[in-house]
């Protein structure tokens, strides 16, 4: 079972990998198969772009219903 803080609005990309068990890179990659979350740009150091997914409460129930927790 998971538990989530209530009164939070969003969860970064890490939280969620966290909350769910779901690995990073399988996470990014059932938000653009599922067009869950928002992808948000940026700038960082040097002028590049860092990507960084957010989710709100009801896509982090959505998840952790799609996805069993990463074995690797």
């Amino acid at each position: 079972m998971s538990y989530i803080p209530s009164n939070q609005k969003l969860f970064t990309e890490d939280e969620v990998s966290r909350i769910t068990g779901i690995c990073l890179d399988h996470l990014r990659k059932l938000a653009q198969l599922k067009h869950i979350g928002s992808l948000v740009r940026a700038a960082g150091a040097a002028g590049a772009e860092a990507e960084k997914w957010l989710f709100t409460n009801s896509e982090l129930m959505i998840l952790n219903v799609l996805s069993p927790r990463c074995n690797h």
